[in-house]
């Protein structure tokens, strides 16, 4: 009931809860007569430094205290099931950092937290085709490895690391920066549900109305890190909140890598600064059999051919061909319309544009054609432009 209050941080209810002797004390003050000055005076002793609640917050703790039923029906609504940090499911990892949440709410699996190894891999919203390539094939190898993906669901590298490891066959934890009943990014409704359906979890510290905003995702990047024994960031610009999780796996103690890229890189800008100005704590990712090592994981992934090798620049401008069948096998195995368009960006079509150009399919055509072979990891966009990779990559 008491996180699903709004304005009531971690630190501020964790002292609510260290004044009462337990949360189910708040809840039971909130309820009584005079709730609301009954928990603003638990604010009035000693460590709160003259930060007492103020009468707004403590009358949204009392009426929580008053609205069980009702808070209890949107937990049912949203499927969610709620895991408090005296529960033996609750994952020791995050336990163990500053200020973990008192509650998390779990869609999923809660022993997909508690693997013995999970490494998380995030990066931008707005990734380059090499760098949402390159997180695939890490999420691929820590699966291969038996660790388990942790990544935040959004968009761009997260998105990718999350397929990646399903396609893979193995756990994936996804932590929200919203409520489960506002999911945000709503676009990865499917992708949530394919990893509950899968053994994984989605994780978040917020109510399940809790819309996502500047704020939660600070929040949300904190758990991530603490949910995992090293993070590692592909592609991340300036000032990106990736960069916000990096920091938070050198403060909870845990391994922090990053991918490195060209001088001139955007996306590479954030990555190559933290690692100049962490060179003591972080790591840089010279290749995949060298993380794997790093991790404690290597002689575990089976290290394919194509994989043995150092990963190509996140910021280059070619894309890896990985070991399988042929383009031309490839294409023979698409229906006729994705057949067309991935003929066209194998000719050298890049925008949508150009690919009703080159195949006079309306543009509506195109783009599901291209949303299907995105889904089989064929085609890689960024920006309005598209190229062919996995299987298709010449």
């Amino acid at each position: 009931m008491l996180v699903s209050v709004e304005g009531l941080g971690p630190m501020t209810l964790g002292r609510l809860v260290e004044a009462a002797g337990s949360g189910r004390a708040v809840l039971d003050l909130a309820r009584g007569p005079g709730g609301a000055r009954a928990v603003a005076a638990l604010s009035a002793g000693e460590g709160w430094d003259g930060r007492a609640l103020e009468p707004g917050l403590a009358a949204r703790v009392a009426a929580a205290g008053s609205d069980r039923h009702r808070i209890l029906a949107g937990l049912a609504a949203a499927n969610v099931e709620i895991v408090t940090i005296d529960d033996p499911t609750y994952p020791p990892r995050l336990r163990s950092i500053a200020l973990p949440p008192h509650v998390l709410f779990l869609r999923g699996e809660a022993a997909a937290m508690t693997t013995p190894r999970s490494v998380a891999v995030v990066g931008t919203r707005r990734p380059t085709p090499a760098g949402r390539t390159i997180a695939g094939r890490i999420a691929r190898l820590l699966v291969r490895a038996g660790a388990s993906v942790v990544s935040g669901l959004a968009v761009g590298v997260d998105g990718a690391a999350h397929e990646a490891a399903l396609r893979e066959g193995g756990r994936t934890i996804a932590v929200i920066g919203s409520g489960h009943a506002r999911l945000y990014p709503a676009a990865h409704d499917r992708l949530a549900a394919a990893i509950v359906d899968s053994g994984g979890a989605v994780v978040s510290e917020f109510a399940p109305d809790v819309h996502a905003t500047k704020g939660t995702f600070p929040r949300r990047n904190r758990l991530i890190s603490g949910l995992s024994e090293a993070t590692i960031v592909v592609e991340a610009p300036a000032r990106s909140g990736a960069l916000t999780t990096a920091a938070w796996a050198l403060e909870q103690g845990r391994g922090c890598f990053l991918v490195p890229g060209a001088l001139d890189a955007p996306m590479s800008a954030g990555c190559l600064a933290f690692l100049r100005e962490a060179s003591a704590e972080a790591r840089i990712v010279a290749g995949l059999p060298e993380l794997l090592d790093d991790l404690g994981l290597s002689g575990a992934a089976g290290l394919s051919g194509g994989d043995r090798t150092s990963p190509p620049s996140v910021a280059g401008s070619g894309t890896w061909r990985r070991s399988g069948p042929s383009p031309e096998a490839v294409l023979q195995g698409l229906d006729s319309t994705p057949r067309r368009v991935a003929e066209a960006l194998l000719a050298g079509a890049a925008t949508v544009d150009e690919l009703v150009a080159l195949t006079s399919l309306p543009v509506a055509t195109i783009l599901a054609a291209i949303t299907r072979l995105e889904s089989a990891d064929l085609v890689a966009g960024a920006y309005g432009r598209y190229v062919p990779t996995g299987g298709l990559a010449a």
